[in-house]
Formats: structure tokens, C-alpha cells, sequence
């Protein structure tokens, strides 16, 4: 915020800066625990970048959810998915999450056709002693043999996911889109002036900058939305598909989902709304729901639909990413890297944009400037300039940094707390290393449990499996003490 921003009112500003505010307003509170709620909608790139560091600076507790993986990553250490009515904790951040999770379904799997391998060949066994008389109390030991044994449960999976892909673009001219001088103004307040980029056939770019800079004001310049100054014009035989940000917003909330999409359909996709309301995750009765009551992700989902109805060779596409899920957001990204027409995207969603467009357009402080490469050279350049800014408004920190800071005396009045300190460091350290012995362990007899060859013979060794039991009882109270002895640490 500019000193001039303190006394405006918050109506005037964009969503981008009012979540500023209420972020702004919770941390002045220096609160022991932050509960943050899709703290990274409308918010820019390098917002989110700043809101990274400051949450890894964080002294208190942070629980959030977020569909921005890559922010997820970099902040969270811990991973607490609820799937299926069950609710299960990872001590890690979310991509190792993920190969955890599968590594548990495969596992929970094999573990579980072995189990009915051996639940199989019992029940096979019983019928054949059933009717014998001498081995009737075979069969009966067979009977309460199974009664006792623990099912296998495998975790049901959520699959749910979005599936489709843009149709074949109508063909259209070399020259798809020309921007020359062009410019616009709010009243006095000028957003951006003399830009100038043209795109062509089968282009993929990305607008980027801070909010309220004029990227979605482009997108609805080139949508022809908006008056503006200069030239924005669109080549030959193009057609244009416009997902707008507030495009969910725009939809007539007394029509159902069907209605929504059928009324736009022609052709012969119209045999198709149901199949393509069903790649968009709307099933069964979900189409005859109203959409005023439509979820923030359902809404998003039933507006990128409509981009489906027609053989666009041109998507203007501003912020498709926002409510949806993760998996969602995959499916669209791959979606778009398939699409052989061409694309204009903004986005703040990293992830999102990774090696989705090789060229980008900055909105900085009234300018228009061309960027060559993808996301990850753009987001260093911006670390290199604003540390070059911070060196430029206070030099002192680059003398700072090069005066060497002695390493402080030791207070001889501590020696008792360094002392503790030294002990409980020890403590963790056993403790740790009692941890990953377990672990070890634990995961040998695992291997061995999912292999057919062994299982059966680990299954008829009551004595390894009874201190298998043991040990994942003793792995959790090492966990318990190792978590109880970082609390003291810290």
C-alpha cells in the first residue's frame, strides 16, 4: 500500500487488495495459531511469494487449505487429508504426501489379496472337515481361526476428478491478435498505456503483474468489453472464447445445470450435454440443481463447460484456476497444453502456469513489458529486483551483511539452561534414531507381508507377528515422546 491508499475506502479496492487487508489485519494481532482459508485467491504472484516467507518466519501454529500445490509445499510440514468420511495425518508437506498415500493403497491392497488368499484356502478347508466327524474340531478351530482375524481394510478413493479436452479449433489466419498503443484510463486514474505485442497462431502466454495493474482490464479489451485507447484487434477468422474472473457470477442463478449448458448448446453436441456435464462432475440429479446453489468450485466448473460448446481457435482464459481443486486444476492445465489454438492466460497460480507458457506480458507501474521463458525465470527476476530495490532504498543493509558479527560470550549464569539444552538434544537425537530403527524394521516385515511367497509363512509365525504388533506400538510411543520432547526444545 502506497501512503496515499491508508485513507481511501476499502469499496475502492480490488478483492486482490482487500485480502491485504484482513491478511494485514490478522498478523498485527500476532496471534498463537492462524486458520487460513484459500489464503491465495486474488492474490498476485508476488504477494503470495511474500506471504510464503512470512508464514516460514511464523513463530505460531498454522492450519490451512489451499489449492495452490506449490504453496502448500513450500509452507506446510504436515499434510491432513479428509477423504471418504476418514480422516488421516502425514507428517509431511504435499507432493511427499502424495507418494506416501499411494504407497499405503498399495500396500493396504496386497495386504489385503494376500489376506483373502489365506481367508480362501480356510474356508475351503472347513467345508471340506465340516461333515467329518473326526475333524470336526479341526473344522471348529478353522471357524474361530477366522472370527478372530482382523480384516484388511483398503481406503476407499476419492477419484473424482474433471475430464475433457478443448474440441479441434476452426481455422483462422497466421495473425491472431494485434495490440498496438494501446492504453487505458478510470477517469483520471491511468491503469496502463503504449502496450504493444501481437500473438499467433498456436501462441500460449500469460499476463502477470500485481493486482489492480490491468491485466484482466486487457482481457476485457481484447474481449471488446471495455472502451479503450489505441489498437486491439483480432485476426482473421478468430474465434474467441472469453472465461471472465467473475464468469461464475455471471451465471443466471434460477436456471438449472442442464438448462445452463442446453440452451447454449447447437448441433450435434446437444446429444452430448449430459456426457459433458458429466466429464464436469455434474451426475444424476446434480443437473437439476439450481444454480444459486452451486458451490464456489461447482459454479467455476459449469462456466469453463460453456468454452466446450464451440470450436474456439482463441480462449481468453482470466483466473480458470480460482476454486478449483487441485486434481481439477491438472486436468485443465493439461488441457490447455494440448490445445493446438491459441491462449492468453492470467494467473497467479505457479504451479499452474509451469511449463504451460513460454512467453509472458508484465503490468508494472503503467508499463507493458515482454518477458521470454516461463514462470520459474520469471518469479527470479522478480527476487533479483526487489532485492535490488531494498539495496537501493536502504544501503546500509549490503554494509550490514559484509560487517562480520562476533559470535556472542557464552554467559557463564546459563550454564544450567545450556546444559538442559544439551540434554534434550541427546534425548531427541536417541530418540530419532530408536525411530528410524523401528521404522526400518517395520517396513522389512511389510515387504515380506506383501510378497505372496513369504506371507504365509510370516502369517503361521505367531512370534514375528505378535512383535511386528509390538513394534508399531512402540513406534508410537517413541513418536509421542520425540513430538513432547521438540515441544519442550522449543
Amino acid at each position: 500500500f502506497e501512503r496515499g491508499d491508508f485513507h481511501r475506502q476499502t469499496s475502492e479496492f480490488s478483492g486482490g487488495w482487500r485480502m491485504r487487508i484482513e491478511l494485514g489485519k490478522l498478523l498485527l494481532q500476532k496471534p498463537d495459531l492462524l486458520l487460513l482459508d484459500e489464503p491465495t485467491n486474488h492474490l498476485d504472484i508476488e504477494s503470495i511469494q511474500w506471504l510464503e516467507e512470512t508464514m516460514g518466519s511464523f513463530a505460531g501454529a498454522i492450519v490451512l487449505i489451499s489449492h495452490d500445490k506449490q504453496f502448500l509445499d513450500n509452507v506446510t510440514t504436515r499434510t491432513i487429508e479428509i477423504s471418504n468420511q476418514k480422516i488421516y495425518d502425514y507428517k509431511t508437506n504435499y507432493s511427499k504426501y502424495l507418494v506416501l498415500r499411494k504407497e499405503r493403497k498399495e500396500q493396504q491392497e496386497s495386504a489385503a489379496k494376500n489376506q483373502q488368499k489365506i481367508i480362501d484356502q480356510t474356508e475351503a478347508l472347513i467345508d471340506k472337515y465340516r461333515a467329518k466327524a473326526s475333524k470336526a474340531a479341526f473344522a471348529q478351530s478353522l471357524i474361530k481361526k477366522l472370527d478372530r482375524m482382523e480384516i484388511v481394510e483398503v481406503d476407499e478413493s476419492d477419484t473424482a476428478t474433471l475430464a475433457f479436452r478443448f474440441p479441434p479449433p476452426a481455422h483462422c489466419g497466421k495473425i491472431v491478435l494485434t495490440v498496438e498503443n494501446a492504453g487505458k484510463t478510470y477517469g483520471e486514474k491511468r491503469i496502463f498505456k503504449d502496450a504493444n505485442f501481437i500473438l499467433t497462431k498456436g501462441d500460449k502466454i500469460a499476463l502477470v503483474g500485481r493486482n489492480g495493474e490491468g491485466k484482466s482490464t486487457m482481457m476485457k479489451m481484447i474481449a471488446q468489453q471495455i472502451d479503450f485507447e489505441g489498437t486491439v484487434q483480432l485476426g482473421h477468422n478468430v474465434m474467441m472464447g472469453y472465461f471472465a474472473q467473475d464468469q461464475a457470477e455471471k451465471l443466471d442463478p434460477n436456471k438449472t445445470v442442464f438448462e445452463t449448458i442446453d440452451e447454449l448448446a447447437v448441433g450435434e453436441i446437444r446429444k452430448q450435454v449430459r456426457t459433458l456435464l458429466g466429464s464436469f462432475l455434474f451426475g444424476g440429479n446434480d443437473i437439476d440443481k439450481k444454480v444459486r446453489v452451486l458451490s464456489g468450485g461447482e459454479s467455476g466448473r459449469l462456466a469453463l463447460c460453456k468454452l466446450l460448446l464451440q470450436p474456439y481457435n482463441f480462449l481468453i482464459l482470466d483466473e480458470p484456476t480460482n476454486h478449483l481443486d487441485i486434481r481439477s486444476k491438472e486436468v485443465l492445465k493439461r488441457a490447455v497444453m494440448s490445445y493446438e489454438g491459441t491462449v492468453i492466460i492470467v494467473s497467479h497460480d505457479r504451479d499452474f502456469l509451469s511449463d504451460l507458457t513460454h512467453k509472458m506480458y508484465e503490468f508494472k507501474n503503467g508499463q507493458v513489458k515482454e518477458h521470454l521463458g516461463g514462470i520459474s525465470e520469471f518469479m527470479e527476476k522478480i527476487k533479483m529486483d526487489r532485492l535490488a530495490d531494498m539495496n537501493a532504498k536502504s544501503p546500509f543493509l549490503k554494509a550490514k551483511e559484509e560487517i562480520k558479527v562476533e559470535k556472542p560470550k557464552i554467559d557463564t549464569r546459563n550454564d544450567e539452561r545450556e546444559k538442559e539444552l544439551k540434554q534434550l538434544k541427546s534425548l531427541i537425537a536417541r530418540a530419532e534414531k530408536g525411530i528410524e530403527r523401528l521404522e526400518l524394521e517395520i517396513s522389512a516385515f511389510d515387504q515380506k507381508l506383501a510378497d505372496p511367497d513369504q506371507y504365509q509363512a510370516v502369517m503361521n509365525d505367531k512370534a514375528a507377528f505378535a512383535n511386528y504388533e509390538q513394534m508399531k506400538k512402540q513406534l508410537e510411543k517413541e513418536m509421542e515422546n520425540w513430538e513432547a520432547l521438540q515441544a519442550k526444545l522449543e
